[in-house]
């Protein structure tokens, strides 16, 4: 049976207060995600049409809700229409491009993207008769976490470990949601004890040096994220992220070239192979053809000279965008003009975005050319 959906009372009774089998709406919005749960549940009994009809409508509210365009996809694919299934389906992965996919060094929560609806509704329906089992609550937790729902996520980490007070899973979970919520030095606290019980944590140490950052002690972040690249045993795609943090370039470069060969449907492996080329001084790969994804091809022309960087920043719709291409023209700039390199490195800072790769690199750019 579909979970409740009236909103009422939820919306009356802080997230704190909200009981363990409570659904609470993600990043698409209330009215959206209940549309999208109720075309499901139509279709699951039988009317396709009502249900097209509803994801229909979801998606003129929250036209990034790929998880909605995707279902429609598959009722239309099971009423026989293929081919506008096959536009629906096509529509979803762009829609799903769109959104840049977590850094391959962190945990796998936080790798994820896209909505998280369904899966988080499924949990909740475990939770109405298993309220007492931690495994739920720590399971609707991270699919809260990846999507963006951090708030909701701490909510149910704290009852997870109320039920398994020793979990370093559920622990190091929470540390990860206090630092989407800005509270580092909690976040940092948490994640101690998790390395206490498990030095070798690569998750733990990754995510610890992103709250140290976040709060401007360096020092301690390098120091965990050179312990966390010596975990990696290689491991091309983390090892990558992980030294492009510590702007060690030369250390980046050969698993970026292994990265560009082995996935070239992320354009962002061979603008990160550019910038570490650039910052060694050596002569630049030529730039891969980005037409998938018309962001990263932006940055690729603000590096090769053929985009102004007005017209990239005009572009930029996001914060984390922003810090991107600032972090780029920071790269374009410093051969020429180290000053003014220097000022938009700390733009970069300025932003507030830590998780990114290019907040870490930027600060340790600037602590580098102040030494």
């Amino acid at each position: 049976m579909l979970v409740r959906l009236s909103g009422s009372l939820r919306e009356t009774l802080g997230t704190r207060r909200r009981p363990a089998d409570d659904w609470a709406p993600g990043a698409n919005g209330s009215e959206a995600e209940h549309l999208f749960l109720r075309a499901l549940a139509l279709f699951r009994m039988g009317d396709s049409q009502a249900a097209i009809n509803l994801l229909r409508q979801a998606t003129a509210l929250a036209p990034s809700f790929a998880d909605a365009v995707e279902a429609e996809g598959e009722v239309l694919d099971r009423s026989g229409d293929s081919a506008a299934a096959r536009a629906r389906y096509e529509e979803a992965r762009k829609l799903r491009q769109k959104g840049r996919a977590g850094a391959p060094d962190r945990h796998f929560v936080l790798r994820q993207r896209g909505s998280h609806t369904a899966e988080i509704v499924s949990y909740t329906r475990v939770l109405k008769s298993l309220k007492k089992y931690a495994l739920p609550n720590l399971a609707r937790g991270n699919a809260y976490l990846a999507d963006r729902a951090p708030e909701l996520a701490l909510a149910d980490y704290e009852r997870t470990l109320k039920l398994h007070p020793n979990s370093m899973d559920a622990l190091a979970m929470k540390a990860e949601a206090l630092s989407a919520l800005g509270k580092y030095a909690a976040a940092i606290e948490d994640l101690d004890k998790v390395l206490a019980a498990n030095p070798k944590s690569s998750d733990a140490l990754n995510a610890r040096g992103i709250a140290h950052m976040a709060i401007g002690h360096a020092d301690l972040a390098n120091t965990d994220w050179r312990a966390q690249l010596g975990l990696l045993d290689g491991r091309p795609a983390a090892s990558a992220y992980v030294a492009l943090r510590l702007a060690d370039y030369e250390r980046a470069l050969p698993h970026l070239e292994t990265m560009v060969r082995n996935d070239r449907r992320d354009a962002y492996w061979a603008l990160y192979l550019r910038t570490a080329q650039l910052r060694l001084g050596r002569p630049a790969t030529p730039a891969q053809s980005a037409a998938d994804d018309e962001w990263v091809a932006s940055l690729l022309a603000l590096q090769s000279g053929s985009a102004s960087g007005e017209e990239v920043m005009a572009r930029a719709d996001t914060a984390g965008r922003r810090a991107e291409a600032l972090f780029q023209l920071g790269v374009a700039s410093h051969a020429s003009d180290r000053n003014a390199a220097r000022a938009y490195w700390q733009q970069v800072l300025d932003l507030g975005q830590p998780a990114l790769v290019e907040h870490a690199a930027a600060r340790n750019e600037l602590s580098r050319s102040a030494s």
